[in-house]
């Protein structure tokens, strides 16, 4: 991990980045993933019943703080605190340093009503605005595609701009963040990864069943 840093902190010194997560209230294992994320040019991320935190709406992201048992906060300026830095990450959908971003969502994700139907029809039109981004692929992994390689659990692959950098893997387990920072493991996650973007939809498919989904909430 201490390799993984100095990288992270040596790119953010060559772009005169400031690390502004360094006061988040997420345990250390997110603030870390925050800092690498920061410093990646390529984002690929497999997600199993969460839309992407790179996409998701301030009410998404507050719901799942709140009220969903997925997060254990309960002053509200520290939740408003999560939601602001969830709301920064994004930063880097745009501008000069932008990065690409490849999210492939199972389709329980897009039905899971987080926060209410309200709130979940305005994170999917969010989908369908990033979905047409130049530097976002978004694909669907429909019910109807079965079995899947990646069906054990969620993961984010991390690339970056450094010829020496090889991906870092970072995988959710159910007591913790798993970091991957060798090729030939890494190199297993991104075939995982392809071989599940291969069962997807295409994107404008995927966009026509996030806009189904929108229209039955």
């Amino acid at each position: 991990m201490v390799q993984l840093l100095e990288l992270a902190r040596l790119d953010r010194e060559k772009r005169k980045a400031k690390g502004w997560w360094q006061d988040s209230p997420h345990p250390g294992a997110l603030t870390e993933y925050i800092a690498m994320e920061d410093a990646a040019s390529r984002v690929r991320t497999w997600q199993l019943s969460l839309v992407p935190g790179l996409f998701q709406t301030p009410e998404y992201a507050r719901s799942l703080a709140v009220s969903e048992g997925v997060g254990s906060w309960e002053d509200p300026a520290e939740i408003e605190r999560i939601v602001d830095i969830r709301m920064r990450r994004q930063d880097r959908l745009v501008g000069e340093h932008s990065f690409d971003v490849y999210a492939v969502v199972w389709e329980a994700a897009l039905r899971q009503l987080i926060g209410g139907s309200s709130t979940m029809r305005r994170q999917l039109e969010r989908l369908l605005e990033v979905a047409e981004f130049g530097n976002v692929r978004l694909q669907v992994l429909p019910f109807h595609a079965g079995g899947h390689p990646c069906i054990t659990g969620p993961f984010t692959i991390l690339s970056f701009n450094d010829a020496e950098a090889v991906d870092v893997v970072q995988a959710d387990t159910i007591a913790s963040s798993v970091w991957v920072e060798n090729e030939a493991a890494s190199s297993e996650y991104s075939n995982l990864f392809d071989r599940t973007a291969r069962r997807s939809l295409a994107p404008h498919d995927s966009v026509r069943l996030i806009e189904a989904i929108r229209q039955e909430i």
